[in-house]
């Protein structure tokens, strides 16, 4: 079949025929034409269609099984994510004991290891080098020819069943290309330094934990309950061992890896067949030359005996077995100078201290700087400007300060202190208590503004129509925005707005008016859009319920704040130190001269006492309405909501793929709530 020649969807009058095939046949050719093009792009790295083309393929199966919902198999291309989340991974057992591997440090070892192979053979032996990938070991088992289960490692004993996160990755076949009755491989998992950075900007963005290295990020994406979360984390697979097989015979390690190649595998890449241990050395040495290189992390070379008889011969320890040992790369550190540490401030106003080194050559670049973490690394390390450091790359790719060599300290070395204002916007730095995070509280601050009116401009805050991420960068780049009280004098630009690429005049009119609209919002969504650390959408609703204006807001003392039922220090401190901010307030004074409402709705909009004095928790997804609007709702009829469930709450509104809150809900017997029992108590 020319897989290249269908790539689009042609529906004739009779439905119950497309291109002359059945609903049947024809889902059947899309899953063999998908993936094919699935293993030439994921597997062979050569696609030869666009994403478009493949999405409109991809796209057509999803509509014909949606019509023919008895014709969906778990080894349909559509069905790599689905589901719901998992609420533990179930253990399993391995047949085929997953061992690990000895390892040698050095060419001494090595040669050692050699000389008791070819003594307990008694014969020479060839050997397979390999890399070693650095990840995360799992099985994958097929029947048929067809993906049944998939395991980590586990202690090599028991593992977990991870079968929906591993469908999530694209280059492992979920159909071999032969129907063997039994297989079970063996591979390693893991995450690309490119996908790793994009990660950890990711998890950055989001004021969350770093990944230490790619291979912490490929387990714990793995291990991630929620298959979705796993498929934006894509991972990809090395296959590198048959762990039992039906139905075939080899000879060799080397045979078995061509085999499982045909199959549809992604194996190790570029392995040698060596015939001496010499041999060997020299593919050790030009791989560890060339680990820079890799778009993956490895963290050694696997030497494999390739003959499987003398393997049966050599066999095996209870921990590892005795034809097989890892080379260890030793982690390359370098010696320079601290020339001074300055300070980078992320889009969530974290300020990160860095190292300017003098250069050095480091794992095949040249590296000018170096992470230094946080102020507590820098305190515990005691290092200082003038320092000379040892420094080597994180997980190989992020250079950082490994410790200060104070025999060469000369004592005209300076110790470093955290800014206390912002150095880009100048505006206070924050650490709270118990955090290692010093952060700019600032509004308006450039270095993170660009998030700022995102998430000013998102549904729950003001709901401004039609500015998206891309228009707030070009309207930014174009320097219309330099603060989120900008977007209220857009109008001023409006002929220049039209010139923009993709906008017309229809586009700037239907934005300008939303941003008009916004401006008559309750005060909750204006709180709730300044982003003020601690101040979640609830917060925000209980500040415009306790507060009559913004101005009041404003000049409301700690005491005042901490009055509000579920308020605590924290929570009040950091909208004490917000409002006291003089960008705050001049943001505010721009608002308020645009004609932005800056005053609290919340008891005008009351449309009658039915719910007073009631306290309801929303979870689940509901179906008619978002819990951002249930739970406006419920603050018109005189109620209010909470974020957890305690024997204080009133009603649960329980909707689709409700979690842990009704269950707490259950255990205390508090009473549960549909969303139609919802709806008939506010007709």
């Amino acid at each position: 079949m020319d897989f290249n020649k269908d790539k689009t969807m042609d529906f004739s009058n009779d439905k119950t025929t497309i291109n002359g095939k059945t609903p049947e046949e024809r889902i059947q050719e899309l899953r063999e034409i998908i993936n094919y093009h699935n293993h030439k792009y994921y597997v062979e790295d050569n696609p030869e269609i666009s994403d478009y083309e493949y999405d409109m393929l991809l796209r057509e199966l999803e509509e014909l099984e949606k019509e023919n919902p008895h014709l969906i198999t778990p080894d349909s291309p559509t069905q790599r994510v689905g589901g719901k989340p998992l609420e533990s991974f179930e253990k399993v057992i391995h047949v085929v004991p997953m061992q690990s591997l000895n390892d040698v440090f050095d060419k001494g070892e090595l040669y050692a290891f050699d000389t008791r192979v070819k003594q307990a053979l008694g014969s020479d032996v060839e050997y397979v080098v390999e890399k070693k990938i650095d990840g995360l070991s799992v099985s994958l088992e097929y029947e048929n020819g067809r993906f049944i289960r998939g395991s980590t490692r586990g202690d090599g004993i028991v593992g977990e069943d991870v079968t929906l996160n591993l469908k999530t990755i694209k280059s492992i076949p979920l159909v071999l290309k032969e129907s063997i009755p039994y297989l079970e491989v063996r591979g390693e998992v893991f995450m690309s330094k490119k996908e790793f950075i994009r990660l950890n900007e990711l998890q950055e963005e989001a004021e969350l934990p770093l990944f230490a290295n790619p291979r912490n990020a490929a387990a714990g994406s793995l291990r991630q309950l929620d298959p979705r979360i796993t498929a934006t984390r894509k991972l990809d697979i090395f296959v590198f061992n048959i762990q039992s097989i039906r139905g075939k015979t080899f000879s060799t390690h080397s045979e078995t890896l061509e085999y499982l190649k045909h199959l549809g595998f992604k194996i190790s890449p570029s392995y040698k067949v060596c015939k001496s241990i010499d041999e060997v050395w020299e593919e050790i040495q030009r791989i560890g030359e060339q680990r820079d290189e890799f778009p993956f992390e490895i963290d050694g070379a696997v030497i494999k005996v390739n003959s499987l008889v003398q393997r049966e011969i050599l066999g095996s320890t209870t921990k590892a077995p005795r034809w097989a040992v890892a080379y260890k790369y030793p982690a390359e550190i370098k010696e320079t100078v601290i020339k001074d540490i300055y300070v980078n401030v992320g889009r969530t106003g974290v300020l990160t201290p860095n190292a300017l080194l003098e250069p050095v050559r480091l794992a095949g670049s040249t590296v000018s700087r170096a992470t230094l973490h946080n102020m507590d690394y820098i305190i515990e390390k005691d290092i200082r400007i003038g320092d000379t450091v040892l420094i080597r790359k994180a997980g190989d790719i992020i250079p950082e300060v490994v410790e200060v060599v104070f025999e060469k300290r000369k004592g005209n070395e300076i110790k470093f202190t955290m800014p206390e204002k912002c150095p880009v916007c100048k505006s206070d730095v924050m650490r709270e208590e118990g955090e290692v995070a010093y952060r700019c509280i600032g509004v308006d601050c450039p270095a993170k503004l660009y998030r700022s009116i995102i998430h000013f401009a998102s549904r729950d805050a003001m709901n401004i129509e039609g500015l998206g991420p891309a228009l707030i960068e070009a309207l930014m780049n174009k320097g219309y925005l330099k603060s989120v009280a900008d977007l209220y004098y857009l109008h001023n630009f409006r002929e220049e707005l039209v010139k923009m690429e993709r906008l017309g005049k229809k586009s700037v009119e239907n934005l300008l008016n939303s941003i008009e609209r916004s401006k008559d919002n309750n005060i909750d969504r204006l709180i709730f859009g300044f982003g003020i650390r601690h101040i979640g959408l609830r917060a925000a609703q209980l500040l415009s319920e306790n507060f009559g204006s913004i101005h009041e807001l404003m000049n409301a003392s700690m005491e005042d704040i901490m009055k509000i039922e579920d308020f605590g220090a924290t929570m009040a401190q950091s909208v004490i130190l917000f409002f006291k901010q003089e960008t705050t307030r001049e943001m505010i004074s721009k608002l308020e001269a645009a004609g932005v409402n800056l005053v609290s709705k919340s008891k005008e909009s009351i449309i009658d006492d039915r719910f007073k004095g009631l306290t309801f928790v929303l979870t689940g997804t509901l179906s008619s309405f978002t819990r951002s609007e249930a739970s406006e709702i419920i603050k018109k009829y005189g109620g209010k909501t909470s974020g957890s469930v305690s024997k204080k709450t009133d009603y649960v509104l329980a909707g689709e793929d409700a979690g842990s809150k009704l269950t707490k809900a259950q255990q205390l017997g508090i009473k549960i709530i549909s969303e139609e029992d919802f709806k008939k108590m506010i007709e």
